[in-house]
């Protein structure tokens, strides 16, 4: 049976490539801010780029941190995706502005410490025993994006049952979280739409799991 995907849309950009990465994958995808479209819909994908304050406000503005919220409560699975991963953090900084996020992981997104930023292109990972999203390439390149990341977290076990695998990686010298799974809560810092074939199994594994 054809897993359903809904791809969030609040004003992010690059949804279309996501959309299209989910169908090859396998998944039947429907890009909406429908409140109950995505409440009721097999998975759910948040995308992000861009500003953090800017992404968290275009969540909030359509429900869609209490979708998140909900579907989580309810064991429904999320994946977020770059910005939309950040999001999912307690709050980020940029340019010194602190804004709470959706607090679903503790931790802080903030300005990389590298020589050379953003972090633009690809890039290894360090995956955890008994990863699921990585099964099969785990030794792969991803490719990045980004400014900003979590440097930095202490974990928490929250209102799930474990506490969270979590995937690394690093870019000039400074190592920061590159995915997280925490039972129906899944996130990539790196663009699996962006990753080649890599990607494409990574998004393989995640519907597989719908």
């Amino acid at each position: 049976m054809t897993a359903d995907v809904v791809v969030l849309d609040y004003g992010s950009g690059n949804t279309r490539s996501a959309v299209r990465a989910l169908e090859r994958a396998g998944a039947h995808v429907t890009l909406t801010a429908d409140r109950s479209a995505a409440m009721e819909s097999d998975g759910l994908v948040v995308p992000g780029v861009g500003a953090f304050k800017a992404c968290v406000d275009g969540i909030r503005a359509v429900k869609g941190h209490e979708v998140i919220g909900r579907r989580l409560a309810g064991g429904r699975p999320v994946l977020g995706i770059c910005v939309g991963m950040q999001v999912l953090f307690e709050h980020g900084v940029e340019h010194g502005v602190d804004t709470a996020g959706l607090d679903e992981w503790s931790g802080v997104v903030e300005r990389l410490q590298a020589p050379v930023v953003p972090h633009m292109g690809w890039n290894t990972v360090e995956a955890p025993d008994g990863t699921v999203l990585f099964d099969g390439v785990e030794r792969e390149r991803f490719y990045f994006v980004h400014s900003y990341g979590v440097r930095d977290w202490t974990l928490r076990t929250g209102n799930r049952t474990k506490a969270p695998l979590v995937t690394w990686s690093s870019h000039g010298g400074d190592r920061f979280v590159a995915a997280v799974e925490n039972g129906p809560l899944c996130a990539t810092q790196f663009h699996p739409e962006k990753s080649g074939d890599a990607g494409a199994r990574l998004l393989r594994n995640w519907v597989g799991t719908l």
